[in-house]
């Protein structure tokens, strides 16, 4: 289940829930029962594989359409 980050705007403490996708638009209050709140636009961290990985290296070519078209 998705954890989504939001921010009180009463106390401006922001804080976590745990909820289905289907309800990541409705409304959240804060844990001091405050709710005028936002959510919060999060990130996520990709990292690259983990060492000894087997996966398979990169394509040659290049850019945008793979070296053939693009002079």
């Amino acid at each position: 289940m998705p954890t989504y980050a939001y921010r009180c705007r009463e106390c401006t403490g922001t804080f976590e829930l745990n909820r289905p996708m289907s309800e990541s638009s409705a409304p959240a209050s804060c844990p001091d029962g405050h709710v005028d709140t936002v959510k919060l636009l999060t990130t996520v961290a990709l990292t690259g594989a983990a060492s000894g990985s087997t996966a398979p290296a990169p394509a040659a070519g290049g850019g945008c359409c793979g070296g053939g078209c693009c002079g």
